[in-house]
């Protein structure tokens, strides 16, 4: 898609660590530069500012992910005089913190601003109804599923017509089975020693290790599974404790209380999540809060892999039941130990049938194209109507 001459997008995230949406953030820059733009990243920074600059893009390091008053006050003014100086076109946030210094630097400006209501962001009290409401202030406010859509018009006071439903995209270069070569697969199954065994059913479980991605769930239901009399799966946790590490220490005593050593393991953060799909034989998503979408739920279709998911949020929309994998109730040990179970004795041809299933639905409805061209659809739309 072609933008106009000169066009030059600021993205305000907290930070570029782990999570759909830095790498929404990273997607887009990438989009823009292709297209002819230029790309610029305010935020604190982080592991992935490296493919940022690597794409063409440029940081500006400040410290968005503040909630400190006087902090986000500072942010503000940095951000007018980048966007003078810059001579931005469009600025997009993706954080509630970050969005009120952006939107009061785009009002100062005059230039169109859009946000992305990337969570689902729940309020006890009236101010904090109002604090989420900040992400409802741009021109065009786009929702990452029609569940979060859904939840926007539900929650805040906004018009319809300038909330847009834009699925995450995932990128099919990147999370395409024909471009992993057997080296890596081997090297990660070396770094996890997870060696090839056709006897076990390998379940991966990627995403931070945090309470809400629901990693005490498959505990307990590997531990029904093993009190079953089954030895024949792994669990694998693949991902960052990114400081929680009381968490981390309550997972391994959980293992250890359960006799699960053997049959559960935390791998630690993983860069490679094409290869770790394919080490892989289903996914599993057992977050107990909903997601908003669940880029999670999409990657390891694309890789040819079936996803076992809450029922509940976006990967309502991402995960065909009995299709291209299976939906379980959030929290429920036992349905979630009846579900791997079934996965595990479906046996690797079966597997592979829903896991072409989903690949062609995810290339079909989640393309990172898309999701890109997409987006910058809308920077057209605001600049239009803004002209």
């Amino acid at each position: 898609m072609a933008l106009p001459p000169n066009f030059t997008l600021l993205q305000v995230v907290p930070e570029l660590e782990t999570g759909g949406a830095e790498q929404t953030t990273i997607d887009v820059a990438r989009a823009v530069i292709e297209a002819g733009g230029k790309a610029l990243v305010a935020t604190r920074g982080g592991r992935m500012a490296a493919r940022l600059i690597s794409d063409g893009g440029r940081l500006a390091q400040m410290p968005v992910n503040s909630k400190n008053p006087l902090t986000m006050l500072g942010n503000a003014a940095r951000l007018v005089d980048l966007i003078r100086r810059e001579r931005v076109s469009v600025v997009h946030v993706r954080s509630r913190a970050p969005a009120f210094a952006a939107l009061w630097a785009a009002k100062t400006t005059d230039t169109p601003l859009v946000t992305t209501y990337h969570g689902i962001y729940k309020a006890r009290s009236g101010l904090k109804r109002w604090y989420n409401a900040v992400m409802t202030r741009g021109d065009v406010v786009i929702a990452n599923s029609e569940y979060t859509r859904a939840h926007i018009l539900a929650e805040h006071e906004v018009d319809p017509a300038k909330v847009v439903t834009i699925p995450r995209g995932v990128d099919l270069e990147r999370f395409n089975p024909a471009w992993v070569t057997a080296d890596r697969i081997a090297a990660l199954r070396q770094a996890w020693s997870a060696p090839e065994d056709p006897r076990l059913t390998r379940f991966l479980l990627a995403g931070r290790l945090t309470r809400i991605k629901g990693h005490l769930t498959i505990i307990e239901a590997a531990a029904r599974l093993k009190a079953a009399g089954r030895t024949d799966f792994e669990v694998l946790f693949a991902g960052d404790d990114q400081g929680r590490t009381d968490y981390r220490e309550e997972l391994v005593r959980a293992i250890d209380a359960a006799g699960l050593n053997a049959q559960v393991r935390i791998v630690g953060h993983c860069d490679d999540m094409p290869a770790a799909y394919l080490v892989s034989d289903v996914a599993i998503l057992p977050t107990n809060v909903p997601e908003s979408f669940g880029r999670a739920a999409v990657e390891p279709q694309a890789m040819g892999r079936p996803v076992i998911a809450s029922n509940h949020g976006g990967t309502v929309e991402t995960v065909v039941d009995g299709v291209t994998g299976w939906l379980v109730e959030p929290g429920d040990a036992e349905a979630w130990a009846k579900a791997m179970a079934r996965a595990a004795d479906l046996g690797p041809g079966k597997r592979a049938e829903m896991g072409q299933t989903g690949m062609n639905r995810a290339r079909q409805l989640y393309t990172n194209a898309g999701m890109c061209a997409d987006t910058l659809a809308v920077y057209e739309r605001v600049l239009e109507a803004h002209r």
